[in-house]
């Protein structure tokens, strides 16, 4: 025998859709729910604008860095060999966009042939690391570039 729930007393079969109002509590709690993954969403995004702006800063300092080290390289390299003189400077530059410390080192190890030149240079915003360069100039064999019987 089979019982049909449809003939059990009591029971009632009618299935209403939820009124408006009932609908109203559900809406908030959905709301709810969406602002919260919104807000987990973007703080994770915001991490990670925060990690490449930084890295952005440090690409930054680099150049400019390196941008200092070449415009020195530059400069004692264009000067007669004679000109460079032989000791240590050290300048401070406060002002631009690159505040930093220079120290260029001149030594000559064979005198009148050989000059060895350090360049360091060290930011004054600590997120930027120190860098140093180093070359050798030699004194060329002539000082007379056109003079074709000079040895």
């Amino acid at each position: 025998m089979r019982t049909s729930m449809r003939k059990i007393k009591g029971v009632n079969h009618s299935f209403k859709k939820p009124s408006a109002k009932s609908r109203r509590g559900i809406a908030l709690v959905e709301i709810i729910v969406a602002m919260i993954l919104l807000g987990i969403a973007i703080s994770s995004l915001a991490a990670l604008m925060y990690s490449v702006s930084q890295q952005g800063m440090v690409a930054t300092g680099n150049a400019y860095r390196n941008g200092v080290l070449m415009d020195q390289v530059n400069r004692l390299e264009s000067i007669p060999y004679d000109s460079v003189a032989v000791g240590t400077t050290t300048t401070s530059i406060s002002t631009g966009n690159y505040p930093h410390t220079r120290v260029v080192t001149v030594a000559e190890p064979i005198v009148q042939t050989l000059k060895t030149v350090s360049i360091i240079v060290t930011p004054t915003n600590k997120k930027y690391r120190p860098d140093t360069v180093t070359f050798t100039r030699t004194k060329a064999k002539t000082s007379k570039v056109l003079c074709t019987t000079c040895i």
